[in-house]
């Protein structure tokens, strides 16, 4: 169960390996004991990342989960709840890709979509259900704000995040009569692994700063927050500039 100071005990990571996702569950695990169960592709990362709880205080189980076997996943999710009911679902796989190549690109267009969109819906709705029928629950999305407005410097990416953003946002309003919450985090570029050789954005911020904010956020029952926090105004105005102007952003 979930405490009245907003505290799982069980927290389910999709994406095991994330530095967002285990950044988050570290938050967590600072203020008390938890089990974490990583759900992700066997690596050399996922060893660490479960040796790496383990050492600070967390029970640990793994599980392997592949964001495109959707056909796996309704075991993973079953097998998760045979663990512990969990009380957090974090969803923090995703691909980035070349965006220039992901628009020339069959195949890179299709992973982008699987990964980011078609993997997202799949535990999604398998993490919905079973979150309805215990009558409680709470899931983190790792959204982007390159999904709330869309441009044509990653537009293959960030339409896989429309599509997941608008997904997690609205599975959250279905819930809500059953008990269950869902938080959809809009961050803007966050200093991980996946961004490696990328060129850093104004506003760039450390996973630990992300996490601390999406724990507060979740905590205060929170459905949608942008990071940093000057995104929100930001987009509004993108989205609202006319299309000639916003094709001229240097963005």
């Amino acid at each position: 169960m979930i405490d009245a100071t907003g505290n799982p005990q069980t927290i389910l990571l999709l994406g095991g390996t994330s530095d967002i996702g285990l950044a988050i569950v570290g938050e967590y695990l600072a203020k008390q004991t938890l089990r974490v169960i990583l759900a992700a592709r066997p690596s050399v990362r996922r060893d660490e990342a479960a040796a790496d709880l383990l050492a600070a205080g967390a029970t640990v189980d793994v599980l392997d989960f592949d964001a495109t076997a959707f056909d796996t996943h309704p075991g993973v999710i079953d097998a998760a709840w045979k663990i512990a009911d969990v009380d957090l679902a974090i969803v923090a796989f995703g691909l980035l890709g070349d965006a220039e190549q992901a628009w020339q690109d069959h195949a890179a267009a299709v992973a982008l979509a699987q990964v980011n969109y078609t993997g997202g819906v799949s535990v999604g709705v398998l993490l919905g259900q079973r979150m309805k029928e215990q009558g409680y629950g709470q899931i983190i999305a790792l959204s982007s704000v390159a999904g709330e407005v869309v441009r044509r410097s990653n537009f293959v990416y960030g339409s896989t995040k429309a599509g997941f953003d608008g997904f997690y946002r609205l599975l959250g309003e279905a819930l809500e009569p059953f008990g269950p919450k869902v938080l959809v985090v809009r961050p803007g570029q966050v200093r991980t692994k996946m961004l490696d050789g990328v060129k850093e954005s104004p506003g760039a911020i450390a996973p630990e700063v992300l996490a601390r904010t999406v724990v507060d956020a979740a905590r205060d029952g929170k459905t949608l927050i942008w990071a940093p926090a000057f995104f929100r105004p930001m987009m509004w105005v993108l989205k609202h500039l006319p299309p000639p102007i916003f094709r001229r952003l240097p963005i």
